[in-house]
């Protein structure tokens, strides 16, 4: 697909052509497979702001995109410090984190040109200033340590994949939780699926790559996605418990109302649908409180 049909669909979802069609999944079915959002060039506010001005820039719209841009300057600092860190990193595994560290830094533009668009003030980690050498990594705005909790995060491969993997977890968790505040904005509401989606290939490739570890072996064994409410160590549970709730914790097997462990397993005849497969079928939301609760302490205040 080349550029200018990607920007003649972006149109068509900012006029409302699209929302012609029947439902908002042959919206995502057209347009949404179509374009890999980290692949998008960044020179597009001006189309932003000419798609946006047909929908209702709301605050609370402003607020959940700030918020979003939030985890990823927080998320991009991470990967470039530990990208950036000596040894700390096999040789064979830089790679993939160095295009987990491009794509967070390309969506922290995207999102910067799409609060600029709707009338806000993007959010800026503290710290940041004019002097940066490279504006999006502002290291001096967070703390990975997590106040001594996490000393060794830069020296230590397996600790630092263990806070990779909850910070991915719960990005993915927190770009659910925030989309019900875009899904009257078919521009944005496309955008944010797809940077989701982003979010969730970056989180599944840290996961596997702790599973695959033989130097220090991941007790949890984790899978490239989250199977129910399983943490690399006990004092991580709260990344997977959500709130608490019985509809939030990565334990949950109800999904719109349906006990999914209740169907039937299409490859038996006589046995109903695991709950680890019922539960690791669909990702939780995590709303903004849980979620700063959880990510604050990596935030300088």
């Amino acid at each position: 697909m080349n550029f200018t049909n990607i920007l003649r669909e972006i149109e068509k979802a900012g006029t409302g052509e699209h929302e012609k069609q029947s439902d908002r999944r042959e919206v995502l079915k057209s347009f949404g497979a179509k374009v890999a959002i980290a692949a998008l060039p960044i020179a597009v506010s001006s189309l932003f702001k000419k798609s946006y001005a047909r929908t209702t820039a709301t605050e609370s719209v402003v607020t959940a995109l700030n918020f979003i841009l939030e985890l990823e300057y927080l998320e991009y600092a991470f990967f470039t410090t530990g990208v950036n860190t000596g040894s700390l990193i096999p040789a064979a595994d830089v790679p993939g984190f160095q295009t987990i560290m491009t794509q967070d830094g390309e969506q922290i533009a995207l999102l910067i040109a799409a609060v600029t668009a709707l009338g806000g003030t993007p959010y800026e980690p503290k710290n940041y200033g004019a002097s940066t050498t490279n504006p999006p990594y502002v290291p001096a705005g967070f703390d990975f340590t997590a106040g001594g909790t996490y000393p060794l995060v830069f020296s230590d491969y397996p600790t630092f994949l263990i806070v990779a993997q909850i910070i991915k977890d719960t990005a993915v968790h927190a770009y659910k939780g925030q989309l019900q505040y875009l899904i009257s904005n078919t521009t944005l509401f496309i955008q944010m699926m797809e940077l989701q989606c982003t979010e969730a290939r970056h989180a599944a490739h840290t996961r596997l790559v702790r599973r695959l570890l033989t130097t220090t072996v991941a007790t949890d064994y984790p899978a490239p996605w989250i199977t129910e409410a399983i943490a690399p160590t006990p004092a991580l549970l709260p990344y997977y418990n959500g709130d608490g709730g019985v509809d939030l914790t990565e334990n949950n097997t109800i999904q719109n109302g349906i006990q999914i462990n209740n169907l039937a397993d299409k490859y038996s005849t006589t046995a109903v649908i695991p709950q680890i497969s019922a539960s690791a079928a669909f990702d939780e939301t995590m709303d903004m409180a849980t979620v700063l609760s959880l990510l604050g302490p990596f935030i300088v205040a």
